[in-house]
């Protein structure tokens, strides 16, 4: 199973984003002058609109990680021309440190970036003005995963047992909420940090269950390398239905540029509408997108895509919605868990521009 942990240990770093994120205050204070620009290295390769650009605004977007499913919808809208009829020519970056959608966006280096609800309220927690402006995966992807013939049935099953993590402090919440409140005690379990190797960790059983792999990604490849995988949905027991992805820009940004991410955004909600019409042909936009150092496995990202419309589906709401409930219970969850010492209003987390 070495040659599924070798795939997808980029992947998991992402969820490292939320480790360092205090060191993100020092950081930012000298920013302007001590972060590289975006593109400054092959992994920061950009993909333009394809226009020579004339009268059109330009927007750079650092996504979360490498093209994948999630993104259909982005390049959808990039390759229709939906961002250019709205008089924008955009470029997607990849970040080249987990840190950089966040760092980039606050310091102004990038106008928009796609990150995490929780990271965002740790950030704001810790002085760090960003904001999300629209929800894209409304529910959470990041799932408590054990293999199919494991015992375990229910967070309390993992008494005695070890699970493995990255060290993020927000995937030990997760399994301390989730174990309380099936009423056990959590320092009845053992979590051991494996760094990056979760996935082998937990193929080669050198641990019992595994937090902070995606139901979509992680679980879909260890399943097509013929390891089968449950889950267990953390909102069944206690951690708050968090939106798993979401856009996000400076205070600044926000107030300057307000028209113009309503602009992309109507773009992007464009593009979604096309991959929900079109799947299989926004997939194959997708996949004419990929990065070569990180090829995609066109069934997986077929599965993903599937698993992800319907969680990024707002309802009766426009796509990208959000909700001010949203945001309370994030922020009460995180405090009372201690992964933010100061609370922070919910509402000053987010602003909706989804129309």
């Amino acid at each position: 199973m070495r040659r599924i942990g070798k795939r997808l240990k980029g992947w998991i770093g992402k969820r490292a984003i939320l480790l360092g994120l205090a060191g993100l205050v020092v950081l930012l204070g000298g920013c302007q002058t001590a972060t590289q620009a975006p593109g400054d290295e092959a992994r920061n390769a950009s993909v333009g609109s394809g226009s020579e650009g004339g009268d059109l605004e330009p927007v750079t977007v650092m996504l979360d990680w490498y093209p994948n499913a999630v993104h259909a919808f982005l390049y959808t809208a990039l390759e229709k021309g939906y961002f250019a009829e709205e008089g924008l020519q955009v470029a997607f970056n990849m970040p080249a440190e987990t840190n950089d959608p966040l760092r980039l966006v606050a310091s102004g280096e990038v106008m928009l970036a796609l990150s995490y609800q929780p990271q965002v309220v740790m950030a704001r927690a810790e002085g760090i003005p960003v904001q999300s402006v629209a929800a894209v995966v409304r529910h959470p992807l990041n799932h408590l995963m054990v293999p199919a013939d494991s015992p375990i049935r229910s967070p309390k099953d993992l008494i005695g047992k070890k699970v493995g993590y990255s060290g993020s402090p927000v995937d030990e919440a997760f399994v301390k909420t989730m174990v309380e409140r099936d009423g056990a005690a959590y320092d009845g379990v053992k979590m051991v940090d494996v760094g990056w190797d979760l996935v082998p960790a937990l193929s080669t059983r050198k641990v019992d269950a595994l937090m902070g792999g995606f139901i979509n990604h992680e679980k879909l490849l260890m399943e097509k390398e013929g390891f089968p995988i449950r889950t267990i949905d953390p909102t069944r027991y206690g951690v708050p239905d968090y939106y798993e992805l979401v856009l996000i820009a400076s205070e600044q940004t926000v107030k300057e540029k307000a028209e113009t991410i309503r602009k992309f955004w109507r773009a992007a909600q464009k593009g979604q509408q096309y991959v929900v019409e079109h799947p299989d042909e926004g997939l194959n936009i997708l996949l004419a997108h990929q990065q070569s150092e990180f090829p995609l496995d066109p069934d997986v990202e077929k599965q993903s895509l599937q698993m992800l419309l319907p969680l990024m589906d707002a309802g009766d709401k426009p796509f990208g919605w959000q909700d001010e409930a949203s945001w309370d219970a994030v922020v009460t969850w995180m405090k009372d868990t201690g992964l933010i010492q100061q609370a922070v209003a919910g509402n000053s987390c987010f602003v909706n521009v989804a129309e």
